[in-house]
């Protein structure tokens, strides 16, 4: 009885929208919780582990887990999630003393609320609406990030008109989110401050790649100015049958839009795929705490 209503409880809580890292890091530890309850067998695959639970002759896999960044105890959790909350204190107060140990501790933290909430999706709730949820649940939690280091952030969406034989049509442009160097963020649904940086933040980039730089050269033509553009992705990996994984990002792809199409302001990862990290592509891709502790305050006018 009590791990039914323990279970109803979370399902609850994971679809709920969350406004502060306070609430992520609470259900996050709910659900690492319930993953030692509930997690019968695991298979692991280089750095990932594909965790399977079978309860009343029901069998469900978990997404692949990053075993050198997710964080599986619920304690240590929160005494990590404490010091990234200093760390983030001091990004905000523009102290640059962030050690090695902060950032790693940075895209550790973050990587297992976002896992975590995925997992709790992959056991409790059915497939087709857990995606949507989950996608949401990486938004919200980018943007508390930004909010909580001080950077002025919305999201909005740009209405472009365009005619037709039936008149003036409008295409909806949704921006993820917007960052801004002001108080406030100065972009609006009609037009955007080319000061300001647009994100685009998914949980991979398998089949979004390609809209980011699309995306890019719509919102420029629109607005008629340069336009500042990055992705921000959880992973890109995927389980593979039962108990192997595939990347999924196509690195060459990238390099001919970056290239032939426009580039980007950079794109960032919590879980970088393999060559993500090897030349030429990490002059392009890196860590999201490589964004927050530096990146972020050179593309960004003061």
């Amino acid at each position: 009885m009590t791990k039914t209503l323990f279970m109803i409880s979370l399902d609850i809580e994971l679809k709920q929208k969350k406004e502060n890292l306070a609430e992520f890091a609470s259900v996050t530890k709910q659900v690492l919780k319930y993953l030692d309850l509930v997690i019968t067998d695991n298979q692991f695959k280089g750095d990932y582990k594909i965790s399977t639970s079978k309860m009343a002759g029901n069998e469900k896999f978990l997404r692949p887990i990053n075993q050198n960044l997710f964080i599986s105890n619920s304690d240590d959790f929160q005494k990590k999630f404490e010091i990234l909350i200093n760390t983030l204190l001091k990004i905000k107060t523009k102290n640059p003393l962030i050690s090695i140990d902060e950032k790693s501790n940075i895209d550790s933290v973050l990587y297992t609320i976002q896992q975590s909430i995925g997992a709790g999706f992959d056991l409790l709730v059915g497939s087709n609406s857990s995606r949507k949820h989950v996608g949401n649940r990486f938004e919200e939690l980018v943007k508390c990030v930004f909010t909580e280091i001080g950077i002025a952030n919305k999201r909005t969406v740009l209405q472009i008109p365009y005619e037709t034989d039936e008149g003036t049509k409008i295409y909806k442009c949704e921006n993820d989110l917007i960052i801004s160097p002001y108080l406030k963020v100065r972009s609006t649904n009609r037009t955007l401050d080319p000061d300001e940086i647009v994100i685009s933040a998914k949980t991979t980039s398998k089949d979004r790649m390609g809209k980011i730089f699309i995306d890019k050269i719509l919102l420029e033509k629109f607005v008629g100015h340069p336009q500042k553009v990055m992705g921000i992705f959880l992973n890109d990996v995927q389980r593979k049958e039962n108990n192997s994984i595939s990347f999924t990002l196509v690195s060459g792809l990238f390099m001919v839009y970056n290239k032939f199409l426009t580039p980007l302001e950079g794109i960032y990862y919590l879980d970088p795929p393999p060559n993500a990290l090897k030349p030429p592509f990490n002059s392009y891709m890196k860590r999201f705490s490589d964004l927050i502790t530096n990146d972020l305050f050179k593309i960004l006018p003061s």
